[in-house]
């Protein structure tokens, strides 16, 4: 069956920040947003939890959200701390995770 356009509204800011991300994937947005519908279809309800809470934790920028500036100095800074001996164990990072997440 042929595709047909569909007009929707979106804000200019969410659909290129959507954009970048799904170029990222490998696809574009027509794409990602059949995918939406059709797993909406499938599963006969919103594909995702929808609640109006606000996150309890910030998580950490990912490489995809830094400068090649930013990430390589945030590599940087972590480099110095590895020298100077300013680093955690795996436990204890984990620990400090669940303590953020727990207490959120």
């Amino acid at each position: 069956m042929p595709a047909v356009s569909t007009n929707i509204k979106i804000d200019p800011d969410v659909k290129e920040q959507a954009q970048n991300l799904f170029e990222r994937l490998g696809m574009n947005l027509s794409t990602a947003v059949n995918i939406f519908l059709r797993q909406a279809i499938r599963e006969q309800a919103i594909p995702f939890r929808i609640t109006d809470a606000t996150p309890t934790i910030t998580l950490p920028p990912t490489r995809y959200d830094m400068s090649d500036k930013e990430f390589n100095a945030m590599m940087e800074r972590g480099f110095y701390d590895i020298e100077r001996g300013n680093t955690t164990t795996l436990h204890e990072t984990f620990d400090d995770l669940r303590k953020g997440i727990n207490n959120g």
